[in-house]
């Protein structure tokens, strides 16, 4: 089984999203072995988004994502990192697709409403970061 990260972003969680967004996973028949609230802070966003460091969106990102409180879920499946990246649609929400989450909720390119690993590495990389060890089932 694979495990992946995706973040309800501060703007999905003010907008009371949460429920939507963690129903189509679930519809999909993801298995959510990782769940919480928190308020991202400055040091977990720039180990998060190391990988980003020293682009020109950078810094815009780290500051909406330390805003507000977000969701952090570890989600558990089969081929789960495509599916999700598939049911996000594009990280672009004016190239998502109706019926993907950023394609129905998003348009802006930071604040587009979720984050989701790329890859296993990543999602390893950053299940770390943000969950401690027993929080994962």
């Amino acid at each position: 089984m694979e495990k992946t990260l995706v973040l309800i972003k501060p703007n999905g969680v003010q907008r009371g999203l949460v429920g939507q967004v963690l129903h189509r996973y679930e519809r999909k028949g993801l298995k959510m072995t990782g769940l919480k609230l928190l308020h991202l802070s400055a040091e977990k966003a720039a180990q998060l988004y190391a990988p980003h460091q020293g682009k020109p969106f950078y810094q815009s990102l780290v500051d909406f994502m330390t805003s507000d409180p977000l969701v952090a879920v570890c989600l558990e499946g089969q081929n789960t990192i495509e599916i999700v990246r598939l049911i996000n649609g594009a990280t672009n929400p004016a190239e998502s697709q109706p019926g993907t989450i950023r394609g129905d909720f998003s348009n802006h390119l930071t604040e587009n409403v979720v984050h989701a690993s790329d890859s296993v590495e990543n999602a390893t990389r950053e299940l770390q970061i943000l969950f401690d060890p027993g929080e994962i089932l």
